[in-house]
């Protein structure tokens, strides 16, 4: 079965710790910090990779994360970056946000590489936190954590013309006549179970890509059949090519085809209806005139025409009509322009740049706690613990930033001391 959608979770790398140390050298008995910084993570990338059609990879692989970053290390050492994670996608595929479904971007036009996830940063080591004041920090910096995310992706394929029309109306036939494809052909329903791409050579270096698009039928919006797996093919599209049994061989009406059909486009997205739309009246091989029997190519001009909507009788097994429904669609196609359809952006990955600062709580003395670092200091200088608001902010920061949690961790007692630079206060539960 084709494969033109897949659900994957993705996660770029974490960045490296920074790292403390000290320099203990020779005659150097009191050196200053040298911790090194932690290396960044690695991103995650889409790359269209030209020699790909479906997204069949992805069935059997979900998760892709890329790799963390190490942490630094002593004498000023940097850790090394994590690598990126290069994941290699069909031109067409467009990623959307699994939770939202908008669009986050589109692998079309001039999208060939695009970085989607960007790693963590790596976490400053202590070496840059020495102050007057703080000659020996012992805290640094942790790493950025990395972003994750489940993203749909979905392939909607790239053509200037789209081939409409109900099942064993003869698209495959006419696609193989026209264009370099060779499209399994037979007379059952939905012999076409994927999308088929062709390129018609007009002459003169002028050609254009048309696709076969499968399983349109009444109730295709509604995910009946195939219609809704391959109704996005059409989205791409500039211009449509409606093909009808214009012989009624097995007893359909053609003008009430396509009257389905556009109800069934209008359903999934309205916006088609505006594009311009040519009718096929295919199997003209097969009509045999009766007197008193009306020809089915009037009453398909009669039902469209007033709509601006042109009608070719062709046969795509004799080739009758062909050449002028292809000029035709050219010359749609010169007025047009020549980029591919491209799907706007709906959604930023904009994360939040998490608060990560470092900090340490260490135990001084029995019963005496001291909290250092540039969070506590950064902290401390926008809040005003003489205020009430001031001092529940202060309380709800000590419980959310993990403090309290590593003070208990470290054995404090009701009635301990800590301290935060020139704060001090008693500690109780």
């Amino acid at each position: 079965m084709f494969a033109d959608s897949a659900k994957i979770f993705i996660k770029s790398g974490k960045g490296g710790d920074g790292h403390v140390s000290f320099r203990r050298e020779l005659y150097v008995p009191n050196g200053g910090p040298d911790g090194g910084d932690g290396g960044r993570g690695g991103d995650i990338i889409f790359e269209v990779d030209e020699g790909l059609n479906t997204l069949s990879d992805f069935r059997h692989v979900r998760k892709y994360a890329a790799q963390n970053g190490e942490e630094g290390g002593k004498r000023r050492c940097h850790g090394k970056d994590g690598a990126d994670l290069i994941i290699k996608v069909p031109a067409g595929t467009v990623i959307k946000d699994e939770e939202t479904g908008k669009v986050i971007m589109d692998m079309s036009g001039d999208h060939k590489r695009e970085i989607l996830l960007k790693g963590g940063r790596g976490g400053q080591g202590n070496m840059h936190y020495a102050t007057a004041t703080m000659q020996v920090p012992k805290y640094a910096q942790p790493g950025q954590p990395g972003r994750e995310l489940w993203v749909r992706l979905e392939l909607k394929v790239i053509a200037d013309v789209g081939l409409v029309g109900f099942p064993n109306v003869g698209k495959s036939t006419f696609l193989s006549r026209v264009t370099n494809a060779r499209p399994k052909i037979a007379n059952y329903h939905f012999t076409t179970l994927n999308p088929v791409l062709g390129v018609v050579d007009m002459g003169g270096g002028s050609s254009f890509v048309i696709a076969d698009i499968p399983g349109l039928i009444e109730g295709a919006s509604e995910g009946v059949g195939l219609g809704h797996s391959f109704l996005k093919h059409i989205e791409r599209t500039k211009v449509m090519i409606h093909m009808v049994d214009a012989a009624s061989v097995e007893g359909r009406d053609p003008v009430a085809d396509i009257h389905t059909i556009n109800g069934e486009l209008k359903a999934y997205n309205p916006q088609l209806l505006e594009r311009p739309q040519v009718i096929a009246a295919n199997k003209m091989d097969a009509v045999y005139q009766e007197d008193g029997v009306p020809d089915p190519v009037v009453r398909i001009r009669e039902a469209f025409e007033p709509e601006g909507i042109p009608v070719f009788p062709i046969s795509a097994v004799s080739g009758q009509g062909i050449k002028e429904l292809l000029f035709y669609v050219a010359d749609l196609l010169k007025d047009m322009d020549t980029e591919p359809v491209v799907f706007e952006k709906e959604i930023n990955l904009e994360f939040p740049d998490n608060e990560n600062l470092p900090f340490t709580v260490e135990k001084v003395e029995d019963g005496i706690y001291s909290i250092e670092g540039p969070r506590i200091d950064k902290m401390l200088g926008y809040t005003n613990l003489d205020s009430e608001k001031g001092f529940a902010f202060f309380q709800k920061f000590l419980k959310t930033s993990g403090i309290l949690d590593e003070l208990e961790r470290q054995g404090i007692q009701e009635g301990d001391t800590v301290r935060m630079y020139q704060l001090e206060f008693d500690y109780y539960k």
